[in-house]
């Protein structure tokens, strides 16, 4: 067991200082970094190591103009001009991956035929990964603008038909700008959201 921390100005990068995009500069995010992010947020950890969300990285102008029709009000706007639009969803048959990613038992037979726990085993989980995902952006030096305001059902038969993959939320990646910035919301402090038993 290790007492090492990281330092407060990698917090702050993560943290305190990150803040929810809606502008961005016109700069690409490379395929590298994409895998790097997924390469280092997939080390979360996940029940059972179930590891059920999946992600689509939405770049191209023609995968754009197919999301745009599911976004609602301003979210349209900002995911049209985001170098990047991550598509953060979870896999409903992910319990077929168990033999590889818990292969000490067989954690495939706790899922199969239990729609109920799959359901929320894969939401719960993939929602988890989602927001690993966006610890690694941001600690990779990107920003984020996570979303949800659209039509989750439009988005799974436009981009994942025919899979058992389903959208849980958006989120924008790329270079930030203070574009369209709304100062920084209060948090609840700890004796508000907190109780020791």
């Amino acid at each position: 067991m290790s007492d090492k921390m990281i330092n407060d100005e990698a917090m702050d990068l993560i943290f305190r200082e990150a803040r929810t995009r809606n502008g961005w500069q016109d700069r690409k995010v490379s395929r590298p970094l994409m895998q790097a992010v997924y390469d280092l947020m997939k080390w979360g950890a996940t029940s059972a190591n179930c590891s059920p969300a999946r992600f689509a990285f939405v770049t191209s102008d023609e995968g754009k103009k197919r999301l745009k029709p599911h976004l609602s009000g301003n979210n349209a706007e900002k995911t049209m001009t985001a170098p990047c639009c991550v598509i953060i969803a979870h896999d409903m048959e992910f319990y077929e991956k168990l033999p590889k990613l818990f292969p000490h038992t067989d954690a495939r037979s706790w899922f199969a035929g239990d729609e109920k726990l799959i359901a929320e085993t894969a939401f719960r989980n993939a929602t988890l990964q989602g927001a690993y995902f966006m610890i690694a952006a941001r600690g990779l030096g990107l920003d984020c603008g996570p979303m949800s305001g659209f039509d989750s059902a439009g988005v799974d038969r436009e981009f994942f038909g025919g899979t058992g993959w389903k959208s849980n939320f958006l989120c924008n990646i790329g270079y930030g700008t203070d574009e369209n910035l709304f100062p920084r919301s209060p948090r609840l402090d700890f004796d508000e959201a907190c109780r020791i038993v």
